[in-house]
């Protein structure tokens, strides 16, 4: 078995501060790992082989002295670990072990690795996906308290911690999962890339889906909000007709409301496709949805339908986040002027629709098809493929109590 030793070579020149290096040594062959950590003789402990910290220097030295100290004890971690999966592959070479030290800079640790991914999934424009996977790390460091955990390290024991974790701070168990299952997908592409062996550490936590909370809303609720007088609230009015521009568009969501282009409205129909899922939807223009629009008027500098996405030289993806949670604030002071004692929201609106369709003893197959649900497991074992005028009716059927 290989051997790791932490090594301090002194400065040549007196006075000066000297290097740590690492040494490897396997079947009497020794080799070398420089590394950018500096030290003067007197911050090296020989005997220990470890960072000396003098009580007598001053603090922003003391601070530079534990960093270095806390990479070599990683560094070193790293090291033993990659002479752990060699020696169960059946050995290897004091070489070997130094050109995967190099290769795998900055891989083999968990938080370095999954900001790799974060930046690969960007490049290939899968904005929300990153941004689900950057929550998830967000929410591990917090765990952490920003301490970097090596792939190889994580286990049950770690992702069981981290469950308990999160039930302490009162998180949902379908969050819960949510996490769980980002983390589980980025440990087992580590997996796949040789960077740990499988070790089935999420085997004990929760990562399925439980029934939520329902939060619909009966239609005499919905009437209500729509007769609230907003008219000296203009931020509260501009929420509260998004949310009734989502109910009567069959529960459209926030993000393809945002992105509805006025190309979209053609012959009294729109038409688009889900961002979700790519599923192409139509859906019959009603007078409802044409006030709302009459009463923001005409964007010139934008495409876009809705006063959502508004300024043509700003990030459309920043006013779109910007602009979903102002309303998801403007929102909950709408529900109390209503009355309500639940939290109201834009994905609520969704519910709703589907909520009163029910109601209306309108066909399972149809509200699918109105929503357009795209899910294999649920959905599609009793979606069948409907002309659009029968989803037509069904809103129309609903709007008409309006």
């Amino acid at each position: 078995m290989a051997s790791i030793k932490v090594k301090y070579r002194p400065s040549t020149a007196s006075g000066k501060e000297g290097s740590i290096y690492y040494q490897i040594i396997h079947g009497r062959i020794v080799r070398q790992i420089k590394t950018e950590y500096r030290l003067f003789d007197t911050e090296w402990d020989k005997g220990t082989s470890s960072v000396r910290i003098m009580p007598e220097i001053g603090e922003s030295r003391k601070n530079y002295l534990r960093e270095v100290a806390e990479h070599i004890d990683w560094d070193t971690r790293r090291l033993k670990a990659i002479v752990a999966q060699y020696d169960k592959q059946g050995g290897c070479s004091a070489d070997s072990i130094v050109e995967k030290y190099n290769r795998q800079v900055g891989e083999q640790s968990l938080f370095s690795f999954m900001q790799g991914i974060i930046g690969q999934l960007k490049q290939l424009g899968k904005v929300r996906t990153s941004e689900t996977y950057t929550a998830a790390l967000a929410s591990f460091m917090k765990f952490r308290e920003g301490q970097d955990i090596l792939l190889c390290e994580i286990d049950s024991n770690t992702m069981m911690l981290y469950e308990a974790w999160l039930k302490n701070k009162g998180i949902c168990p379908n969050t819960i999962s949510f996490y769980m299952c980002i983390l589980r997908a980025v440990y087992n592409r580590a997996v796949e890339k040789e960077l740990t062996e499988q070790k089935h550490p999420f085997k004990h936590v929760y990562t399925g889906i439980g029934k939520t909370v329902k939060r619909a809303i009966p239609l005499k609720t919905i009437k209500r909000i729509k007769e609230l007088d907003l008219l000296l609230k203009p931020h509260l009015e501009y929420a509260r007709d998004m949310f009734l521009f989502s109910f009567y568009t069959r529960g459209m969501s926030f993000i393809d409301m945002a992105y509805l282009k006025k190309s979209d409205l053609k012959n009294g129909t729109i038409t688009y496709r889900r961002r979700k899922t790519g599923q192409q939807l139509t859906i019959k223009w009603e007078k409802c949805m044409e006030d709302i629009i009459a009463k923001y008027g005409t964007n010139t500098a934008t495409h876009y339908l809705l006063p959502i996405i508004t300024n043509p030289c700003s990030d459309e993806r920043t006013q779109y986040r910007n602009a979903i949670c102002r309303i998801n604030v403007a929102l909950k002071e709408v529900a109390k002027l209503a009355g309500l004692h639940i939290p109201l929201t834009m994905h609520v609106a969704r519910h709703c629709w589907a909520s009163v369709a029910k109601s209306k003893n309108i066909p399972l197959s149809v509200i699918s098809e109105g929503m357009g649900h795209d899910s294999e497991e649920t959905t599609r074992i009793y979606l069948a493929s409907l002309d659009t005028s029968v989803v037509d009716k069904a809103n129309s059927l609903i709007l008409k109590d309006f």
